[in-house]
């Protein structure tokens, strides 16, 4: 089979510069596939890495705190693909963002408003448009929203965190209803990765336990060897998404059975 015939897969994967979304990445990396990323900054490192591998990369410098522009770009960016040449087709809502630790009085609006657009606002405008761009394809589809434990029990001192986070997990379980009425429905599955040695780690150590009562905890993750590597996350990560029977929960956790 030639290279113009060779069906391919498709990636598309949010904050993809650092920890478990450019583990995901560099794990994905492969001559099959076509990646594209969106974060702030590029990953020039990826470049490289893509290219000894024979991977297609295109990455895309978007701030999701701020820049709206983003989900109308890869609607566009989609409808321009030759559909046809891919197998599979995934959107990987990585990104988020832990604003102030505490209670959310001594949060400014900016802040909080950046938590709920990163963590939420930008997974659900962007499932919108990739939905939209691949209605018609026969490809397998897939939206793989990275959650958090946060969102399905209170944690004190991030109350912006969790609501984003418990949002995707309900905006995911809503879309899974309304793709079960389509033809060719995408799959769609709010995922709790475990608990990652990733820099916002380093910053719940670093919080104020004023304003963080269960500090303690997350620094004995640290001590005690229970973080789990990006690395290792990745592998788990992408190995649920490999299931056979991706989809039927919508809402699932990397240690579900």
């Amino acid at each position: 089979m030639t290279e113009a015939t060779t069906a391919m897969e498709l990636y598309i994967v949010t904050g993809a510069s650092r920890g478990l979304g450019r583990a995901i990445v560099e794990q994905l990396l492969a001559r099959e596939r076509v990646l594209l990323t969106i974060s702030r900054r590029p990953d020039r490192a990826l470049d490289a890495a893509a290219a000894a591998k024979g991977a297609k990369l295109e990455q895309w410098a978007f701030d999701l705190a701020h820049d709206v522009g983003a989900a109308a770009r890869l609607e566009a960016w989609l409808h321009a693909q030759p559909r046809e040449r891919f197998a599979t087709v995934t959107l990987i809502n990585n990104a988020g963002l832990l604003g102030k630790v505490g209670p959310i009085d001594i949060s400014d609006a900016e802040t909080l408003a950046a938590v709920l657009r990163v963590g939420l606002e930008a997974p659900l405008v962007l499932t919108s448009a990739f939905l939209r761009a691949t209605r018609a394809w026969t490809a397998q589809r897939r939206v793989l929203n990275v959650s958090s434990g946060a969102g399905r029990r209170p944690i004190a001192g991030w109350a912006a965190y969790c609501a984003a986070k418990a949002g995707m997990d309900h905006f995911s379980r809503v879309t899974a209803l309304d793709e079960q009425r389509l033809p060719n429905p995408a799959r769609i599955v709010s995922l709790a990765p475990g608990v990652i040695d990733t820099d916002m780690q380093g910053e719940l150590r670093a919080s104020d336990p004023s304003g963080f009562p269960d500090i303690e905890q997350f620094r004995q993750f640290k001590a005690t060897g229970q973080l789990a590597a990006p690395e290792a996350a990745a592998a788990r990560v992408l190995a649920y998404l490999a299931r056979a029977d991706f989809g039927s929960n919508p809402v699932a956790d990397v240690r579900d059975a």
